[in-house]
C-alpha cells in the first residue's frame, strides 16, 4: 500500500514539473511574441527589415540561449510541428487573405496570377525536381528515392507570400503588389495539392496512365478545393441572411462567420483536399455576400478579429521557425560532413533561382502579348523585381519538409536530416538576405513610383486593413459600368485582349441576377431594426 502510494505520488510530481514546464515555456513564448510585435513597430519604417526578418531573428537568438542554458541538449520551447502549422496557424492567414483581399483587382490580374501561381509552381516543381535528381545521385546523402525527389520540387517550388509582402508597398507599387499577392496564395494552394497528389502515388514504376491519373488528381483536388470553400461561404451568407442573428447578438454573427471559415478548412481536410485553397475562397466569398449581411458593430469586429489572428499567426510562424532552426537533433547528425549540408544548400539555392527565372520571364511575356494599353503590360524591371520577391521561401517549406522527411516529429536518417537542416537553411537565408535587399532593389529599379489611380480604388463598404495586400476593396460595383460602354469581343483576339472587362459585365449580371438576392451582400440586405440597411445604405432594384 506504501509503495503504491509513493509511486503515485511520484507521479503526480511528475506531471506537476511537467506542468508547470509547459506554463513556463508559454509565458516565455507570449513575451517573445510581445517583443516581436513591439520591435516590429519600432522598426516600422527601417527600408531594410520587416516584421518578418524581426520574429526570425529574435527567434535565432532565444535558441541560442536556450541552447547555452540547456548545455547544448534543446534550443527551443516549442518542437515544430507541421500539424499546428496547418490545422491552427495557416488557416487564420490564409483565411485573412482571402476576407480582406480586392477582389476587382485580383480578378483584373487573375489570368497572369493563375498562370504564375499555378502553371509557375509546376514548372519551378520539375525543374528543381530533375536538379537535385541530377545532383544528389552523385553526392555522398544518404539514400532518397523518385517520390523524395519530386516532393523536393514541390516543398521548394512554395514561396513565402507573408514575407514577400511585407517590402512591397501597395499604393507605390500596385501592379507589383496584386502580382505577388495573387501568386503568393495560388502558389501555396497549388505546392500542397501537388506535394499531397505526389504522396498518394506510387512513383516506382511511372508510365503514362499513371502520369494521366496523377494530373486528374490535381485538378480534382483544384476544383473540388474550391467549389468547397464557395459553398461553404454561400452558406454561412445564406444562415445569417435568413435567421439576422444582429437582431439579439452580435457575438453570435461573429462567432458563426468565425466557425464556418474555419469548418471550410477542416471539411477540407476531412475528404484530403487544399484546405488553402477551400478557406482562402471561403474568405473571398464571405467579404462579397455574409460581410454585407451582418450589423455595422459586426463587420468593425470581423474585419479586426481576423486580421489580428492572421497577424498573430504570422508572427508565431516566423519565431516558431527561427527557434527550430538550432534543434540540436537534426544537426547532429550532419555534423560529421557540414561540407556537403552546405553544398546541398547552395544547390537548392541555384535552382530556385533558376526555376523561378524559368517562368517568370516568359509568363510575364505571354502576358504581354494580351494587354494592348502599355501602363498594364509587365515591364522588364517589373519582372526582374517579381522573380526577385519570390525568392523567399517560408514556413510552407519548412512544413512540408517535416512531413516528408520525419517520422512522429524526429529525424532518424542521415538523408532525411540532411534535407531538414537544408531546407531550414534555405529559408533563414532567402528570408533575411532576399528579404533585406528586396526594398533597396525596388527603389534601384523603381526609383520614382507612380500611383495608379485605376489599382487603388477603394470602396469604404469592404473590409479592409492597411497591413495587408489587396486590401480594402474595389468592390465589383454597378457603378463601374455606368457610362462605359464595353462592346461585345467579335474574335478570340479581342476576347484576349479585354478578358476581364468582358467576364466582369457577365459576372455582374449574374451576381445581380440570381445570388445577391438569394445570399445577401450589398445592396440586397433586408431592412430589420439595427441592421446596416437602417442607416440608409442604397437599395439596388
Amino acid at each position: 500500500m506504501a509503495v503504491g502510494l509513493s509511486y503515485a505520488v511520484s507521479k503526480l510530481q511528475m506531471l506537476s514539473t511537467s506542468d508547470h514546464a509547459s506554463v513556463v515555456s508559454m509565458n516565455l513564448f507570449v513575451a517573445l511574441l510581445c517583443a516581436c510585435i513591439v520591435v516590429g513597430h519600432l522598426l516600422e519604417e527601417n527600408r531594410w527589415v520587416n516584421e518578418s526578418i524581426t520574429a526570425l531573428v529574435i527567434g535565432v537568438c532565444t535558441g541560442v540561449v536556450i541552447l547555452l542554458v540547456s548545455g547544448g541538449k534543446s534550443s527551443h520551447l516549442l518542437v515544430f510541428s507541421e500539424d499546428l502549422f496547418f490545422i491552427y496557424m495557416l488557416p487564420p492567414i490564409i483565411f485573412n487573405a482571402g476576407f480582406q483581399v480586392k477582389k476587382k483587382q485580383f480578378f483584373v490580374n487573375f489570368i497572369t496570377i493563375v498562370m504564375f501561381g499555378a502553371i509557375g509552381t509546376l514548372v519551378s516543381c520539375s525543374i528543381i525536381a530533375l536538379g537535385v535528381t541530377q545532383f544528389f545521385k552523385k553526392m555522398d546523402i544518404g539514400s532518397l528515392d523518385i517520390g523524395d525527389y519530386l516532393a523536393i520540387g514541390a516543398i521548394f517550388a512554395a514561396t513565402d507570400s507573408v514575407c514577400t509582402l511585407q517590402v512591397l508597398n501597395q499604393d507605390e507599387t500596385p501592379l507589383l503588389y496584386s502580382l505577388v499577392f495573387g501568386e503568393g496564395v495560388v502558389n501555396d494552394a497549388t505546392s500542397v495539392v501537388l506535394f499531397n497528389a505526389i504522396q498518394s502515388f506510387d512513383l516506382t514504376n511511372i508510365d503514362p496512365r499513371i502520369a494521366l491519373h496523377f494530373i486528374g488528381n490535381f485538378l480534382y483536388l483544384f476544383v473540388a478545393s474550391t467549389l468547397l470553400g464557395v459553398i461553404t461561404g454561400l452558406l454561412s451568407a445564406y444562415i445569417i441572411k435568413k435567421l439576422y442573428f444582429g437582431r439579439h447578438s452580435t457575438d453570435r454573427e461573429v462567432a458563426l462567420m468565425m466557425l464556418m471559415a474555419y469548418l471550410s478548412y477542416m471539411l477540407a481536410e476531412l475528404f484530403y483536399l487544399s484546405g488553402i485553397l477551400t478557406v482562402f475562397f471561403c474568405g473571398i466569398v464571405m467579404s462579397h455576400y455574409t460581410w454585407h449581411n451582418v450589423t455595422e458593430s459586426s463587420r468593425v469586429t470581423t474585419k479586426h478579429a481576423f486580421a489580428t489572428l492572421s497577424f498573430v499567426a504570422e508572427i508565431f510562424i516566423f519565431l516558431y521557425v527561427g527557434m527550430d532552426a538550432l534543434d540540436i537533433e537534426k544537426w547532429r547528425f550532419v555534423s560529421d560532413s557540414p561540407g556537403t549540408s552546405v553544398a546541398v544548400s547552395s544547390i537548392l539555392l541555384a535552382l530556385i533561382m533558376v526555376a523561378r527565372a524559368a517562368f517568370v520571364f516568359p509568363l510575364s511575356f505571354l502576358s504581354n502579348l494580351a494587354k494592348k494599353n502599355s501602363h498594364e503590360k509587365i515591364s522588364i524591371r517589373q519582372q526582374v523585381i517579381i522573380w526577385w520577391a519570390g525568392l523567399m521561401r517560408g514556413a510552407v517549406s519548412i512544413a512540408l519538409a517535416y512531413n516528408q522527411f520525419t517520422r512522429s516529429g524526429h529525424t532518424q536518417l542521415r538523408a532525411n536530416a540532411i534535407m531538414i537542416t537544408s531546407t531550414i537553411t534555405v529559408v533563414l537565408f532567402s528570408t533575411v538576405v532576399f528579404g533585406l535587399l528586396t526594398k533597396p532593389l525596388i527603389r534601384f529599379l523603381i526609383p520614382n513610383p507612380k500611383h495608379t489611380t485605376s489599382m487603388t480604388l477603394s470602396d469604404p463598404s469592404t473590409p479592409k486593413s492597411a497591413t495587408m495586400p489587396l486590401l480594402g476593396s474595389a468592390q465589383d460595383s454597378e457603378t463601374d459600368l455606368v457610362g462605359h460602354d464595353i462592346p461585345r469581343p467579335g474574335s478570340i483576339r479581342a476576347l484576349l485582349a479585354t478578358p476581364t472587362h468582358t467576364v466582369h459585365r457577365y459576372w455582374r449580371k449574374f451576381d445581380d441576377a440570381f445570388m445577391r438576392p438569394v445570399f445577401g451582400g450589398r445592396g440586397f440586405v433586408p431592412f430589420v431594426p439595427g441592421s446596416p440597411t437602417e442607416r440608409g445604405e442604397p437599395q439596388w432594384q
